[in-house]
């Protein structure tokens, strides 16, 4: 009872207590303007609060994540030997740890951006305050009010929050700026800031700057560079101009005069900095560049196709994902192939006078320097250089260069002003240069494991990305003929097997008539020969005959299987009327020389993320026990074989023994006095519009074609040997200690026999010269049971020599009884099937 008594004591006072306050509210609101006013007042702070709240606080970035920031980074690419040799960046960025940064430049950076860093919570309410006294006085006027940030603030605004001009931004920063101090310790907040910068001349981060003003790193810095760098964030696009350099020295000294006052560097120290320089270099590119534009291009490539390239596409992009890429390119291969293709292309088409310009500005209000610089075209070689013409006037004429300076040149009939053209220094001025107009492609390939050593698209990457190594289509000419003949080797004929070179005609039916092949140069035929001398002298009435009997069902087969090329089985295609790249030639070539076996051609070798760790590999083989702690004293472990089996390693040994003849005495003999166990074939299409060479050792093949971009003839006399063939020879000269005189080694299966070079049979007697032109016996390889004997009679002909015997007169008859029938000359089914000598 005593209970209900005080609840109900307690009810009356809450409704008495209520009703006044009721009543002292009615009372006021009704009698009290300035009260009523209040009340508005309040109600508008309060949604002013609310709203500040939904659009600043509310959508802010969590800190946290600065916990695991990862930077974008450019990618870096390694040669064979793990040195940098490129990078693909369009920013340039270091990342250091907080360690790495010397303790002057550090002081410098706090004396110009933040000197109470080390003290403050994030804000500086004494740098704040300025801030907006700054910012009600330009009020209006346009003028963008100094920041007042801190270095914390500055790293809120740069990772999360972006640089947009505004008072709620300036709010956020503010906000994240307390909560990183709560989340990161000063070192990994300041380490975050010195790689996060934007300092200017596309650099990020002091050691990016310090290689673009100064080409040092961060640890080689003098005092008044640090304090140089230090005045970048205020102003980068100004303070690192020559014509600004008056201003720049000027900040830089208060810099090191705040350094004094800081306690950070000596009175000394300082004025003997000051008395320097500022001592910038030039802007260029990154110190490591190797000239192999056109092999990083292919490596950009295939990092897209399998990463993507910005952020946006993953974590392990190309352009900030920070990748370590190690890739197969050797540098002194390179170089020699570079400048080998370069010398042959000279050497066919440096003196055939003015064929155009390598670009045309249209010189709008005459900002012809800022046009050329734009286009980024580049040239490598010898003392050249890439400039624009400003003026031509008869045979005169002026050229301008991206430096803004401009010399006089002489010209033929034919330029014009705004052509970008190729010069050299020539007395005072220039004299006009012609870049080859004929173009080519070259690649240098491991055939033990299929990685790509080198790779050359053209004449210099920089005139166009255009690479005609992994991109041309051209016809491979005579150098798909091998295959042709591994074909016919795996259905029973032997290198010592006798073939008519004598007319070869089909008949296409009463429409079409009788078409007939042709050797090169439209000669005859030269009556019978073994197969090695068809192959040797590169003849296509043989080749097109054997691919007959053969099958060309079998032959576009074979030549699928070595990823040349999907064709159709026109007798044509064993002579090379089908499209195909260099970089294919090279991998079937690089099948032959390992017994058959192909691995696929790569540039990439592996992948490593940022931290290191591998992502990627073109060797995936697993090496079960290479990590065991100890030797359990059974055999060794091997790695398991790579590549694919894609033709009999009988076949393709018996295929390169001949091909070695065709250096010794065919259409490669220019390759001889080289004195190595080389193997190759020549190409020529018709036209001639390409000619080729492919071969090389067991360790290295090469393989190179010169055409036109645009598909013309070269002229009657190119061939194979005289344009392509040497290439290949000063390519390999450049580098003879990295070819070994080890001959190729037969696999198992494979017989050795004794016999006459010209007409295949067997000999008992006599010294062997494989490596003599004229030599009357050589050693020929054969499989078990398909050597010649001395001797052999009609009746000793094997069941399937029988077949053959009568598969052929067959033909023959059917082909005369055509020819009786046709009246008109017979055509060029070489020729208009693109028909290849």
């Amino acid at each position: 009872m005593a209970d209900d008594t005080l609840l109900e004591h307690f009810r009356y006072r809450i409704r008495r207590d209520y009703a006044g306050v009721a009543d002292w509210w009615r009372r006021n609101w009704r009698n009290g303007k300035w009260f009523r006013r209040g009340v508005f007042a309040l109600g508008a702070f309060a949604l002013i609060l609310l709203g500040a709240w939904f659009m600043v606080v509310r959508d802010l970035p969590s800190t946290d994540k600065l916990l695991t920031y990862e930077p974008p980074l450019p990618t870096m690419v390694r040669g064979i030997n793990g040195e940098i040799v490129y990078s693909y960046a369009r920013e340039r960025r270091v990342q250091l740890r907080f360690s790495d940064f010397p303790k002057p430049l550090i002081d410098a950076f706090l004396s110009a951006e933040d000197r109470t860093f080390w003290t403050h919570g994030g804000v500086d309410l004494g740098g704040l305050v300025g801030a907006v006294i700054d910012y009600v006085r330009k009020l209006g006027t346009g003028e963008r009010a100094k920041g007042g940030s801190t270095i914390t603030q500055q790293v809120a605004k740069n990772i999360l929050i972006g640089d947009q001009y505004s008072i709620s931004r300036k709010i956020k920063e503010m906000i994240l700026a307390r909560r990183i101090e709560g989340v990161l310790t000063k070192q990994q907040i300041l380490e975050l800031y010195l790689n996060e910068i934007p300092l200017g001349r596309h650099a990020f981060g002091v050691q990016a700057a310090a290689r673009a003003y100064f080409n040092k790193d961060v640890d080689q810095l003098d005092l008044h560079e640090a304090a140089f760098l230090a005045i970048l964030p205020k102003a980068p696009e100004i303070y690192g101009r020559k014509k600004y350099e008056a201003k720049a020295i000027e900040r830089r000294n208060w810099v090191l005069d705040q350094m004094v006052r800081n306690g950070w560097a000596t009175r000394e120290a300082a004025d003997i900095a000051k008395a320097k320089p500022l001592g910038l270099v030039n802007q260029r590119d990154d110190e490591y560049r190797a000239d192999a534009g056109y092999f990083f291009e292919e490596v950009r490539r295939r990092l897209i196709s399998r990463y993507g390239e910005t952020a946006k596409d993953g974590p392990h992009s190309v352009y900030a994902g920070g990748l370590w890429v190690r890739t197969s390119l050797d540098m002194q291969l390179q170089n020699a192939a570079r400048d080998a293709l370069r010398a042959g292309l000279m050497r066919y088409g440096g003196n055939r006078g003015w064929h155009g310009p390598i670009a045309h500005l249209k010189m709008t209000d005459g900002k012809w320097r800022s046009e050329l610089a734009s286009s980024y075209i580049g040239i490598n070689y010898r003392d050249w250089r890439v400039g624009v013409l400003t003026d031509v006037s008869g045979g005169q004429g002026t050229i301008g260069f991206t430096d803004g300076k401009t010399y006089p040149i002489s010209l033929p009939s034919g330029p014009k002003a705004g052509d970008v053209v190729a010069a050299a220094p020539n007395g005072n001025g220039y004299a006009l240069k012609i870049i080859p107009e004929v173009s080519g492609g070259m690649v240098v390939e491991d055939p033990q494991n299929g990685r790509i050593l080198a790779m050359q698209g053209g004449f210099d990457s920089r005139l166009g990305a255009f690479n005609r190594a992994t991109q041309a289509e051209r016809q491979p000419g005579s150098t798909i003929k091998p295959f042709v003949y591994a074909t016919a080797l795996d259905y029973g004929m032997t290198p010592a097997t006798q073939v008519l070179d004598g007319t070869f005609c089909v008949y296409q039916g009463a429409a079409l008539g009788q078409k007939c092949f042709r050797n090169f140069a439209n000669e005859g035929g030269a009556g019978t020969h073994t197969m090695r001398w068809g192959l040797e002298q590169s003849r296509n009435l043989m080749t097109v005959r054997i691919a007959n009997d053969t099958g060309m069902d079998h032959v576009v087969n074979t030549i699928k299987r070595v990823g040349i090329g999907d064709y159709k089985p026109y007798l044509s295609m064993a002579l090379g009327a089908g499209d195909t790249t260099v970089e294919k030639m090279v991998n079937a070539y690089a099948a032959i020389a390992d017994h058959g076996r192909q691995h696929p051609a790569t540039v990439i070798d592996y992948v490593q993320d940022r931290n290191g760790k591998v992502i990627w590999r073109a060797d995936t083989r697993r090496c079960d026990g290479c990590d065991m702690p100890e030797w359990d004293g059974k055999p060794m472990p091997r790695f398991a074989d790579n590549g694919k089996q894609v033709l009999d390693p009988r076949t393709a040994y018996q295929v390169v023994h001949m091909l070695e003849g065709v250096v010794t005495r065919g259409t490669a003999v220019v390759l001889r006095d080289l004195n190595l166990p080389l193997f190759g074939k020549t190409g020529t299409t018709t036209g001639p519009n390409n000619v080729w060479f492919v071969g090389g050792t067991p360790e290295i093949i090469a393989g190179v074609y010169v055409g036109y971009d645009q598909p013309r003839s070269l002229g009657g006399w190119a061939q194979g040997g005289r344009i392509a063939a040497p290439v290949f020879k000063e390519f390999v000269q450049a580098t003879r200690k990295r070819w070994s005189d080890i001959p190729f080694a037969a696999p198992d299966g494979i017989r050795m026999v004794r016999i006459d070079r010209v007409t295949g049979k067997r000999v008992f007697s006599g010294t062997p010269e494989d490596r003599v032109a004229k030599a009357s016996v050589i050693w020929e390889a054969f499989k078990p049971d398909t050597e010649p004997k001395r001797t052999i009679g009609a009746g000793e002909l094997t069941a399937k020599e029988q077949i053959l015997d009568a598969l052929r007169r067959a033909r023959a008859a059917r082909l005369a009884a055509a020819q009786q029938k046709q009246k008109d000359e017979p055509g060029n089914f070489a020729e208009e099937q693109g028909g290849i000598y």
